[in-house]
């Protein structure tokens, strides 16, 4: 995912040098913080997926709304702002069913008309967590500024836990939906990690065993 920030890093580089030849580094400095702010943007670092009966988290941010769905799954909402780790993740392993884009507006990703209004890319993961059949999907939302979303999986892949799916470009929004088998570990407001945070663990009772 760095190679993106390499790109818009090198091109703002390149102006940043034409515009030092021309008329002096101090009129360049503009772009020389803009590529380091690219480089910044678009880092990926390796991350500790913990084991066990748990949903992680897709996105790093901030949870800004837990709240039934009309499918009858809990949604949560991850709201990421541009100094956020923008690469998101499986929460569980499992075979990928459906990769689906749908056009839409761009509201600000913070609202909660975003996630359905907004452009997206759904994707909807099939898997065994803790001898259970479940079944996640998670929407990376664009936001007023993101206009890019990124998926690198389709229909039939297989992901490890925690595995790196795609990103959206320079802001944006991550809702997840969880089942009735899952029991929440997170609450509005808390911030969470891509493929680190546990935001749910398979009920003890009351699930469905193989």
């Amino acid at each position: 995912m760095l190679s993106y920030g390499y790109y818009y890093a090198g091109g703002l580089l390149l102006g940043a040098a034409v515009v030092t030849y021309l008329l002096g580094w101090p009129l360049a400095l503009p772009f020389y913080i803009l590529a380091a702010f690219c480089l910044n943007f678009f880092r990926d670092p390796e991350r500790p997926v913990p084991a066990g009966p748990v949903a992680v988290s897709p996105a790093d941010g901030k949870v800004v709304a837990i709240r039934p769905s009309a499918s009858g799954a809990t949604r949560i909402s991850i709201f990421l702002n541009i100094f956020d780790v923008h690469v998101n993740r499986t929460p569980i392993p499992g075979k990928v069913t459906c990769v689906s884009y749908k056009k839409g507006q761009f509201l600000p990703a913070n609202k909660s008309e975003a996630s359905d209004a907004n452009e997206q890319t759904t994707i909807t993961v099939n898997g065994v967590v803790g001898g259970v059949h479940t079944t996640v999907m998670f929407k990376q939302i664009a936001g007023l500024i993101a206009r890019r979303i990124i998926c690198y999986k389709k229909a039939g892949d297989i992901l490890d836990p925690g595995e790196r799916v795609g990103l959206i470009k320079f802001g944006s929004r991550v809702d997840v939906f969880l089942g009735p088998e899952w029991e929440l570990t997170v609450h509005a407001g808390e911030r969470v990690s891509a493929g680190t945070s546990v935001i749910a663990r398979i009920r003890e009772t009351g699930a469905q065993p193989l």
